[in-house]
């Protein structure tokens, strides 16, 4: 895996963050397995090593700790408001995206909201007073919070023009489900153009939406490969296709048979324990690998599995920063 790819997944994963030097070693610690908690979607578990940092002040904490108790609600509760507005309260702008997209918060709908809470409007105001000058500077992801802001998609084009994989991404599929205006033969190079930016980029969802086009195109050597990248970024998804198609169960893509890896992929997602509704798929898959495999190779695939653990990106099925 290139050292490019590998550092784009771990930021995609983990954010940046300047409050770090404000945690102890253990506060971080949760914080980040808060995060890979969240990202392979378990809020509930998330939540209480979330809670430790948030707790602490660290802002990227606090956000993350408020999408899982909204996500774990389904609602927006107080409890969630209160550590997306001390989130908002340090500069977040994704928190105050949240704050000021939100419909349904109880009080709202109780009417009892206290009278000097912030009105959606003023907080999306205030993420546009401090994201445009950032984005007017050429902030890539300022840019992109411009567009979430406004749904302007000129600020989209731009933050994907500047490199931000994700812009990259929702341009990419925009253009594919029929925005803006092209030859009808040029949609289709505008579509593998931003998600093979993106791809290369590092975002996981891009390298397969890229690998599907090369596909079409009969280009197999390609396919592989993004397959091969998103898997080594830890997308939990192709990690269980990547090993399925190296123990060749089945065998429909042309990859150089690996029972060993392939078992201890598919193996390695166990891990999850119901994280992303993976399971019953696991479960079911395993058996048809290990019904191949002699008692050795499946001890040595399952030494593989911790080995690849160490080594490589947590699993994650990279969820929207901003959930809806």
């Amino acid at each position: 895996m290139s050292p490019r790819v590998f550092l784009a997944a771990f930021i995609l994963l983990l954010g940046a963050s300047n409050a770090w030097a404000q945690l102890t070693s253990e506060q971080k610690l949760a914080k980040d397995r808060g995060i890979v908690l969240f990202n392979q979607l378990k809020a509930v578990s998330a939540t209480p090593f979330l809670t430790v940092a948030a707790e602490a002040g660290d802002p990227e904490a606090q956000y993350f700790l408020a999408e899982s108790l909204r996500a774990k609600n389904h609602y927006m509760n107080s409890e969630a408001r209160h550590w997306y507005e001390a989130a908002a309260a340090q500069n977040d702008l994704y928190a105050m995206i949240q704050l000021g997209r939100s419909k349904n918060d109880i009080c709202d709908l109780k009417n009892d909201c206290p009278a000097n809470e912030k009105k959606a409007a003023e907080w999306l105001n205030q993420a546009r007073d401090l994201a445009k000058p950032k984005a007017d500077l050429g902030d890539a992801e300022a840019m992109f919070i411009m567009y979430e802001l406004t749904l302007d998609d000129s600020w989209l084009e731009k933050s994907a023009s500047a490199g931000h994989a994700i812009a990259q991404y929702w341009l990419a599929v925009g253009y594919k489900q029929g925005d803006g205006v092209f030859l009808p033969w040029k949609r289709s190079e505008a579509v593998a153009k931003w998600f093979k930016a993106s791809a290369e980029g590092g975002y996981p969802k891009s390298m397969m939406e890229y690998a599907a086009i090369l596909y079409e195109k009969g280009d197999l050597d390609g396919f592989r490969h993004w397959n091969e990248q998103a898997a080594l970024a830890g997308y939990a998804s192709t990690v269980y296709g990547y090993g399925s198609d190296l123990a060749h169960e089945p065998d429909t893509y042309g990859f150089p048979l690996d029972i060993i890896k392939g078992y201890a992929l598919v193996y390695s997602l166990k891990e999850l324990d119901g994280g992303g509704g993976l399971q019953a798929r696991v479960e079911s898959k395993l058996p048809k690998i290990a019904a191949k495999m002699t008692p050795e190779q499946i001890v040595e695939a399952q030494l593989f599995a911790q080995k690849w653990k160490l080594t490589h990106p947590p699993l994650s099925f990279f969820p929207d920063r901003l959930s809806h």
